[in-house]
């Protein structure tokens, strides 16, 4: 220590050669060399830093300070000319910390900074609200005592204050990172021996540092900077040598010797890196079973970690992995503090998709959000179609620190030093429960899918429900080879998300499936067996798991339609398949334990109108043809309900309308009645229109995970039923549906006698908390008591330290988390073992050990109590839920009084004219409107022109409609149909007067399309739906057939639509609209007695070549379809339409000279039809049948 440093370092010396600046260097070269060459050793509390050479220098820098000690006649650019006041100290992190040298206090000549405290991102400064008390570090001002143990605690979110965490290196990421010392590997503690106290002359002399901040370099870093370094850089000027004036490269460089810290070198940030430098099992996935994702049976689910990746990871990448392996396809929010955070690629996907800004914890990428707003994320990652997963704290760090206290043997369990976390549930767009994360009021269904083969036909066992009320929807049915019932299904509940079998569904069902569902329906295949229960699994798991209500015998007592579906093997498979879901959801329970199973068939042939999934897109029931969505819509145009519950509901009338006379014209006279004394209307619309969505909530309730506001909500809604209900009261006394509705309502004054008082609904609004009436709840107001018992003691501390100190100006004061600090004025002098927590300009805050124990108490007092509120309120919804059969029943009459007012505001709003629908019992089909106009028009189209229907009654049974293209054919075939389903839903049609007898069944074939995924073309298509139509149409049904022919040769095209039309007309009997551009139909039918030729009217300029659109349905053959016209109009060439009509008149002599041909040569001219059934007759065929026969006598006799 006592060698001193050489002459040419202590006397100023003129610059030798070696140290003129080069033209060729620049002033940041100059500064980075700088900076480079001037490190040493790190400032100790004993042996600060000298900035110039002292005498006494220490050996280990001899070398150093030769090299680097340079005369002061210039400054470099990269140094300050004012010595800085504070120590700079390298970066440090929370990995090295236990190994970090302390720093000594600062000296009377610097003046004291407080250090940076580290700030959570989008976070207040102060610490987590379930952050425990803490003692802090006695002010500096007063004698220091012995400092401390460090406290190594690896329960994340717990940090001791008398710690230090470094400020973080990116400034613009100290608003979002979360410290957490579990988040270190784990590394065994060094004991450190205690450095031997230096002279105080020592410590004087050191009193400032060097302005030049240290940097750490390992050796390969170092290579790399000298070999960076040019010939003519300024780092040879610095490299000052006496004895050799040439330049520094010419010779042998000898390396600098630089003082190695002990502190590691920063770890570089992880999400700078890719992932398989950070994980290299990541670089090559393969799921749980290592199976790669080409494999057939790979499972996308799962991810496969090596033995020797989980040895590395610090505890909580430890609990972190520990969940994610099982949820690799699933967005994962981890519950940290205040905040959500998503790790690795689940980070990467939400910088990617949303911006969140990407930092890292520990080794991992990572993105966070605020608490407060997790639902709205929720949303949108749902919304891009992923799963989500809510991993949630279970404890509080508090919480944490009394569990660990209490149980022993929990201090040798590694993994419970870490705050315990635990997966909540998982989100899916088909399974949301929170009323606030789904988009509208109509159900959103998760279907689950067995299909097999029974007999050599197709069948299905199909479960379905609506999460978000718990309602379960159970089917088994077998199928045609077209599975019109599977596409019935499909139309009518549009599934949100599906779950099928894997390698177990036809390509048939596939077709159907992506045909009809949303491009955002989230499709989920399992494996047979493990993940897609066979029945016989289904009902050991049903039995044994304890989701149902038990007997009186103590046995599983399953809900009525479920115990009638036991022996279904093929629905048991898919209720297997979709609890094993849910239960990976973590939701079966909640939903199971409701009870609430209901049989669901497709096509309903007693008491309803089927409407089968291709009539429902073809008359655009609930959705349209232009872009999917419900304008224009007959749903859109009757949906006048106020509640949501009643919407959903209504969903289904529209679904399944009436065919039974006399529930039609019930439903018909509440029309009348609620129209005719609008008092019950407008009374029940302005007392529920802000009706909360009770079916949902009541179900949130069951599964006790309903939030306190929603609670007070579900309360007043009910409160609102029973005060309207008694307002309605007073009209009723009659027999009618409204009045059965009205006098079935349960009593709920009683239910709700209790939870008037049972709490404080403004503060479980205010507040968001249930908090007991006095006397309610025992235990809640023992631990309250206990609270204020705590607090009248600090009361009395406080009182006696003021008596003690003769100060009445003492009081306490909250200082973020360290709350009841004694603030005293500066002039008070206070006991010696008192601490100082904080300080202002006139007053001082303290600790003293009777007063932090009291503290202590108070917080484990209030953590106990949080406990209770939460047990309060799980005992108040499973109360609640007690009257679920109440509460049930009250909301179904709600929706069908909802259900039955939406019918009467859509019949007043239809204008004039518009009538009651009659409906006749007769055994001849009729349908007749008069003055009929497209209901779902009337907004869009001011001047529609009305037309009258006729079919069946005293006319015939089939209209042959013709007429020119863009007529009007189309819309008067939807028409007559759309105002059948209003008239047997109950409603009112836009027409003058309707007479019809009940309608069985609405089939369709329109439009042209084929289906390349199954490799059928547009006429196979067409075939394969008028094949359904000749097979399952009745008498009582209405059948539309629109250009049935067009999508194949002409000759082909005709004989299809003549055979098809014969055998409806003459076999069927049903009614309805044959609409065709063959006019050769019409002399073909035109003594057929149920065939009656209709077409459009138009006016026709020739000269122009213009066509007349007067949209009038009359009696008649079409002159032609004029299709050289509407290629005018479209502006096609006049050179390629004269061609075309030079063709077309050359086409249509032959055909007619053949037809004359024909008719000369046998007299009178016979329709194929009566000839082939006048065969089938004298063969002894059993083929026509009596109606048959009946109709082809008839058409004998107009020969």
């Amino acid at each position: 220590m006592g060698e001193k440093s050489s002459p040419a370092a202590r006397t100023p010396a003129k610059t030798p050669s070696t140290l003129k600046r080069q033209p060729s260097s620049s002033a940041g070269t100059q500064k980075t060399i700088v900076q480079f060459f001037s490190k040493s050793a790190n400032a100790s509390r004993s042996t600060p830093k000298p900035v110039a050479s002292a005498p006494d220098s220490s050996p280990c820098l001899r070398e150093s300070t030769r090299i680097n000690t340079l005369p002061r006649a210039r400054q470099p650019s990269s140094t300050t000319s004012v010595l800085s006041s504070d120590a700079i100290e390298p970066a440090s992190s929370q990995e090295n910390m236990a190994g970090k040298i302390p720093s000594g206090p600062p000296l009377p000549s610097s003046p004291t900074r407080k250090s940076k405290k580290p700030v959570n991102y989008a976070e207040p400064s102060d610490d987590e609200d379930d952050d425990p008390f803490v003692r802090l570090r006695a002010s500096s001002t007063r004698r220091r005592t012995k400092a401390p143990a460090a406290i190594v605690d690896d329960g994340d979110d717990y940090e001791d204050a008398r710690s230090n965490g470094a400020a973080d290196e990116d400034d613009d990421m100290l608003d979002f990172i979360i410290s957490d010392e579990s988040d270190a590997p784990s590394q065994p503690k060094k004991r450190k021996r205690r450095e031997p106290a230096k002279a105080a002359q020592s410590r004087k002399k050191s009193n400032v540092s060097s302005p030049i901040k240290e940097e750490q370099y390992d050796d390969d870093e170092l290579d790399e900077a000298m070999q960076d370094i040019p010939n003519t850089s300024t780092a040879q000027q610095w490299r000052y040598d006496p004895d050799n004036t040439s330049p520094a490269a010419s010779r042998t460089a000898i390396a600098p010797t630089i003082r190695r810290l002990t502190e590691p070198k920063a770890k570089e940030k992880a999400h700078v890196r890719e992932p398989e430098d950070r994980y290299p099992w990541l670089a090559n996935i393969v799921d749980i079973n290592k199976k790669p994702p080409g494999d057939p049976d790979h499972d996308p689910s799962t991810v496969y970690i090596p033995p020797m990746a989980w040895n590395k990871f610090s505890p909580f990448e430890k609990q972190y992995w520990e969940i994610k392996q099982k949820l690799w396809d699933t967005v994962v929010f981890f519950k940290k503090g205040k905040f959500y955070e998503l790790y690795e690629n689940d980070a990467t996907i939400g910088h990617q998709l949303f911006d969140l800004k990407l930092t890292d914890r520990v080794n991992m990428r990572m993105v966070g959000v605020p608490e407060s707003s997790l639902d709205m994320w929720v949303n949108q990652f749902v919304a891009k179609g992923y799963k989500v997963a809510r991993v949630d704290q279970m404890e509080s760090a508090l919480g944490k620190e009394m569990r660990e206290r209490d149980d022993t043997a929990a201090k040798s369990k590694k993994a419970d030093k870490i705050i315990r976390r635990e997966l909540a549930c998982i989100l899916t767009g088909g399974t949301l429960v929170d009323g606030s994360m789904l988009q509208d009021d109509l159900a959103t269904y998760c279907a689950s899918i067995k299909e097999s083969t029974i007999d050599g036909k197709p069948a299905f066992g199909i479960t379905f429900v609506d999460c978000a009320t718990g309602q379960f929807f159970i089917s088994e049915f077998e199928d045609d080879v077209d599975l019109t019932k599977f596409e019935t299904f499909v139309a009518q509940t549009s599934p949100r998300e599906l779950i099928l079998e894997k390698s177990r569904i036809s390509i048939k069902a596939l077709r159907i499936l992506k045909n009809n569902t949303s491009p955002m329906t989230i499709w989920n295949y399992l494996k047979s067996g493990s993940e897609f229960w066979d029945a016989d699994m289904s009902r050991r798991e049903l039995d044994t798991s304890g989701y149902f209500v038990k007997d009186d015998g103590g046995a599983e007592a399953w809900p009525h339609a479920l115990a009638q579906a036991r022996d279904k093997n093929l629905l048991m498979a898919a209720l297997g398949a979709l609890v094993q879901y849910l239960r990976m959801l973590k939701l079966e329970t909640d939903l199971l334990s409701q009870g609430n199973f209901e049989w669901y068939t497709p096509i309903r042939r007693n008491g309803t109108l089927v409407l089968d999934g291709q009539t429902l897109i073809n008359l655009e029931v609930f959705s349209n043809t232009v872009n999917g969505g419900p304008e224009g819509t007959l749903f859109a145009l009757l949906n006048r309900c106020v509640t949501p519950f009643g919407k959903r509901l209504f969903r289904q009338w529209v679904c399944h309308p009436l065919c039974d006379i006399m529930r039609i014209n019930e439903r018909l006279d509440a029309v009348d009645m609620l129209n005719t004394d609008r008092g019950v209307r407008e009374q029940f619309t302005s007392q529920m229109t802000k009706m909360p969505d009770l079916e949902r909530l009541i179900s949130r309730i069951h599964a006790a995970s309903c939030k306190p506001e929603d609670f007070v909500r579900v309360l007043e809604g009910f409160e609102q039923i029973e005060y309207t209900m008694g307002l309605l009261g007073s009209f009723g006394g009659g027999n009618g549906l409204v009045d059965r509705l009205l006098s079935s309502m349960p009593n709920l004054n009683d239910p709700l006698s209790y939870w008037k008082t049972a709490f404080d609904r403004k503060k479980a609004k205010d507040e968001k908390i249930l908090i007991p009436q006095r006397g309610i709840e025992e235990d809640f107001d023992n631990s309250q008591d206990r609270i204020e018992e705590i607090k009248q003691e600090l009361q009395a501390v406080l009182g006696r330290k003021k008596a003690e100190l003769k100060c009445k100006t003492l009081k306490f004061t909250d200082v973020g988390k360290e709350i009841y600090q004694v603030e005293a004025p500066k002039s008070v002098k206070v006991p010696s073992n008192w601490r100082q927590m904080s300080a202002t300009s006139s007053v001082k805050r303290y600790y003293f050990e009777e007063l932090t124990d009291l503290v202590r108490e108070l917080q484990e007092a209030e953590e106990t109590h949080s406990q209770i509120v939460k047990e309060v309120a799980a005992r108040f919804f499973r109360r609640f839920d007690a009257d679920y059969e109440t509460w049930s029943q009250s909301i179904r009459i709600i929706s069908q009084l909802d259900c039955l007012i939406s019918l009467a505001k859509a019949s007043s709003s239809l204008g004039e004219p518009s009538c009651r629908p009659h409906f006749v019992d007769q055994e001849r089909s009729v349908v007749e409107f008069e003055e009929l106009r497209h209901p779902c028009m009337l907004n869009a189209v001011a001047d529609f022109i009305p037309n009258n229907v006729q079919l069946g009654g005293g006319s015939a049974k089939i209209n042959l409609l013709t007429g020119a293209n863009a007529a009007g054919k189309s819309t008067v075939l939807r028409m007559s149909c759309i105002a059948v389903i209003m008239a047997q839903i109950g409603c009112y049609i836009p027409a003058t007067s309707a007479r019809l007898t009940p309608v069985d069944r609405i089939m369709s074939r329109l439009g042209a399309n084929d289906n390349i995924f199954a490799s059928q073309s547009t006429f196979f298509v067409e075939l394969s739906e008028t094949k359904k139509i000749l097979s399952e149409a009745t008498p009582r049904s209405l059948v539309i057939l629109d250009e049935l022919g067009r999508g194949t040769s002409s000759y082909d095209g005709v004989a299809v639509a003549q055979a098809v039309l014969h055998h409806i007309a003459t076999h069927v009997g049903c009614v309805g609209f044959f609409a065709t551009h063959y006019h050769s139909l019409a002399t073909e039918f035109e003594n057929h007695p149920e065939v009656q030729p209709r077409r459009m009217q138009i006016h026709v300029d020739e000269e122009q070549r213009r066509v007349t659109f007067l949209y009038r349905l009359e009696d008649g053959v079409a002159e032609g379809s004029f299709g050289m016209h509407c290629a005018a109009m479209c502006g096609i060439s006049s050179r390629v339409i004269e061609r075309a009509e030079v063709a077309a008149r050359e086409w249509e002599h032959t055909s007619r000279l053949k037809e004359s041909l024909e008719k000369a040569k046998s007299g009178c001219y016979i329709p194929l039809g009566i000839l082939s059934d006048v065969s089938s007759l004298l063969q002894g065929s059993d083929i026509v049948g009596k109606e048959g026969v009946k109709v082809l006598l008839q058409a004998v006799e107009t020969l």
